[in-house]
């Protein structure tokens, strides 16, 4: 038996600098990552979880060992760091990061501004953004062995359109599983493999049906 299985979560966004003051992020709030991680943790499971410090899901995390993180850069250190325990059955890549970081910031007139804090008269400012480094394609490096799931979050086009990115997910990531979900896929969620889909109604499906499918994809694979 491999149980419990050992598998890490990440959750909630990351951000990046702008100066020492300000910052850009996003929406997530960590709840999603939250509900598996305690879930995992209810079926037995050793769970990590790398939580974004800008999360603001104030339920309590009910696992082994809760880590956070900052920007893209410093989630992928710590996951690099953590492949080296060994024994990891599963990654579960829910966290939100950033697409952009900040490159550079300019005036009005184009001189570049560098300071600790970029002063509120200086009036309109311009961020020169470039993307930021991609943390799911490298996750099969450092976890050749365990099952790797990725996300999708689509608002935009149509559920053809997003059910596109996330086939395009599988492949280009090297991912066992793509959970797709936002405006563009509808309500619920979708879990994709190379063999199937599976439509989860809400949170605790979505769980229910992860654990589910990694728990068999382990027996088989032992």
């Amino acid at each position: 038996m491999l149980w419990p299985m050992k598998v890490i979560v990440t959750c909630g966004p990351s951000y990046e600098p702008i100066d020492q003051a300000r910052r850009i992020t996003n929406f997530s709030t960590g709840r999603l990552g939250t509900a598996l991680s305690n879930a995992f943790a209810a079926r037995g499971w050793e769970v990590t979880c790398l939580r974004g410090e800008q999360a603001t899901c104030v339920d309590p995390l009910r696992v082994r060992r809760v880590i956070p993180f900052s920007t893209n850069d410093d989630l992928a250190a710590k996951l690099a760091s953590l492949a080296s325990e060994g024994g990891w059955h599963a990654v579960f890549h829910a966290a939100a990061l950033c697409d952009y970081r900040v490159a550079g910031v300019t005036n009005e007139a184009g001189e570049v501004l560098a300071s600790p804090k970029l002063s509120s008269r200086a009036g309109r400012l311009n961020l020169q953004l470039v993307p930021a480094a991609k943390v799911l394609p490298r996750l099969r490096e450092w976890y050749p062995a365990a099952r790797l799931v990725g996300w999708k979050y689509e608002l935009a086009g149509t559920r053809a359109e997003a059910f596109a990115k996330a086939w395009a997910q599988l492949a280009e990531a090297h991912v066992d599983a793509c959970v797709l979900n936002g405006a563009a896929y509808g309500s619920g969620f979708a879990c994709c493999t190379p063999a199937s889909v599976q439509s989860c109604a809400d949170a605790d499906g979505l769980a229910a049906w992860l654990g589910r499918w990694l728990e068999a994809t382990a027996q088989a694979k032992s």
